[in-house]
């Protein structure tokens, strides 16, 4: 009888080796690229370490975080839940990320499938509680777009949420995206706009309150407005001041 190879083991609290070649080729490609989702998880896999490690022994301090932890719904499974979508009454978050979904065409299934493809996402389907919180950050993902306001467009919206994400998280696979988007914008268009609107990203996401420690069930059916002012999330006008620009230039991305 064949023996079954050991799952792969995490070990909580020993950083994981970044692999820095993985990550620029990676960025290279995305750059080229801004719908080629599989490389931002390729760069999270290459430098973000144990940073969902981290995130999850910071939800168990907080006030319900266990019970989230304990409960581990399992976000995709939710916001592929059409019905339950539809749910949800106009002005609450919920009604966003409908009119998210419908206007962009995207799927909470689509990003599992895109971050399972071969090398980009691996393991994160095993029975585990860094595993589960692996993928509740990956589902809540376009959720944050709606909560933020920074668009899913292929380079500044996208830019701009990932560099919230890197102040929220600590991970510096979301960084790195940030900023080689940003300086890649001053080469080509010669301005500041975007570069000050992705750092305007990282700002509100120091100032705002932790976005992964939500119940999402519960949020979901809040008033967006609402939400914004509880957590603190800030108005995101350089973001807009760089889409103006980007327009005006003729530009769609960067």
């Amino acid at each position: 009888m064949a023996t079954q190879p050991a799952p792969q083991i995490f070990n909580p609290g020993i950083p994981m080796k970044r692999e820095w070649g993985t990550a620029f080729r990676a960025l290279g490609r995305l750059l080229a690229n801004g719908n080629d989702t599989e490389q931002v998880f390729r760069i999270m896999r290459a430098l973000n370490g144990d940073v969902t490690q981290r995130n999850y022994r910071k939800l168990l301090t907080l006030p319900g975080g266990g019970r989230l932890a304990f409960q581990h719904v399992e976000m995709a499974e939710r916001l592929t839940d059409r019905a339950w979508i539809d749910g949800f009454a106009e002005g609450t978050v919920g009604a966003a990320y409908r009119h998210f979904l419908d206007s962009t065409g995207f799927s909470a299934d689509g990003l599992v499938e895109v971050s399972m493809a071969e090398g980009a996402f691996q393991n994160v389907d095993i029975e585990h509680p860094y595993a589960w919180m692996g993928r509740r950050e990956r589902d809540i993902h376009d959720l944050w777009h709606v909560i933020t306001g920074y668009q899913a467009d292929e380079h500044l919206g996208e830019a701009c949420l990932v560099a919230f994400s890197f102040a929220q998280t600590g991970g510096l696979g979301w960084g790195f995206i940030g900023m080689g988007a940003a300086l890649k914008s001053i080469r080509v268009t010669g301005k500041l706009d975007f570069f000050r609107a992705v750092i305007e990203g990282y700002r509100h996401g120091k100032q705002a309150g932790w976005l992964h420690g939500e119940d999402y069930e519960t949020l979901l059916a809040e008033p967006l407005d609402q939400v914004r002012r509880r957590l603190n999330i800030g108005d995101p006008a350089k973001y807009r001041i760089a889409q103006a620009s980007l327009a005006a230039a003729g530009l769609q991305g960067i």
